[in-house]
């Protein structure tokens, strides 16, 4: 009796031992995973079309270090969150830092917090909140710091409208690019300015008008007057443009949106492949 008692513990023992074992292989290998996987930093992190490019590379596998003024502002994008929508969001693969992007001490932290792989910029804000050059002097900053860092690949957002775009834009927008938005255009067109003479991999996204729907996975490219694109097809966009290899629009200015053009699809959706 006391030999089965013995046999039976010593068959436990081996269970817990080889359980624990398991645990310390599997946490080694998600280790190992998460120091192989592509490291993105976001700015502006917690921004309508940022928080969907730190979501969605969170959720396919990379390492995200976001920059924003508020980082408890960061919450699951309405566009690809589906129900978790609204709720703030972490992970283990996710660093946020709270900080200015116009302060080049607080970009610096981002590329202090390990190997950056590719840069996505997604600066927003009113005008009057964020000051008249925000855009170009954080934007600035950045570029420097990914010189001193050996950082190539650049994604930038700017709009429909910005740099030589602006026959692309609807009517009724130029007219607020003329008038009430004056301002925050010009900003747009100084970044823009300063991303193509940075000498950087860079591609300059100019989406249409921006929507939260869900993802459709249609991305077309513009010659004509753009329409409109789910900020969740954006940030696809905008990060194939700092992973995929040979992206065909690096070191040009392209204007996206989800009607009509030539069409740049990593196809995700039924539309997209021409299914009703």
């Amino acid at each position: 009796c006391n030999i089965t008692k013995y046999k039976s513990h010593l068959a436990q023992l081996e269970l817990q031992h080889s359980t624990m074992m398991f645990l310390r292989i599997a946490t080694i290998l998600s280790v190992m995973a998460a120091a192989d996987a592509f490291t993105v930093a976001v700015f502006g992190a917690s921004g309508l079309t940022a928080s969907e490019c730190v979501y969605q590379a969170v959720q396919e596998g990379d390492n995200v270090v976001g920059l924003t003024r508020n980082p408890s502002n960061l919450v699951v994008p309405a566009g690809s969150g589906g129900a978790k929508a609204g709720e703030p969001f972490e992970a283990p693969t996710l660093t946020m830092i709270g900080g200015d992007v116009t302060k080049k001490s607080d970009v610096e932290k981002v590329f202090q917090a390990g190997k950056i792989d590719g840069v996505i910029v997604a600066l927003g804000g009113k005008t009057k909140d964020v000051g008249e050059t925000m855009l170009t002097d954080g934007t600035n900053n950045i570029i420097e710091c990914m010189k001193e860092n050996d950082v190539k690949r650049l994604a930038v957002v700017t709009s429909i409208g910005a740099g030589d775009s602006e026959n692309q834009a609807p009517f009724f927008f130029k007219v607020l690019m003329w008038t009430a938005m004056k301002k925050i255009f010009t900003d747009k067109n100084n970044q823009e300015a300063a991303v193509a003479s940075s000498g950087l991999d860079y591609c300059i996204v100019r989406p249409g008008g921006l929507t939260v729907e869900p993802p459709t996975g249609i991305v077309n490219v513009i010659d004509g007057e753009a329409g409109s694109i789910t900020r969740a097809d954006v940030a696809q966009f905008c990060l194939d443009a700092v992973r995929v290899d040979d992206f065909p629009y690096i070191g040009k200015a392209p204007c996206i949106s989800s009607v009509g053009g030539t069409s740049w699809k990593k196809d995700r959706s039924g539309a997209a492949r021409g299914e009703m």
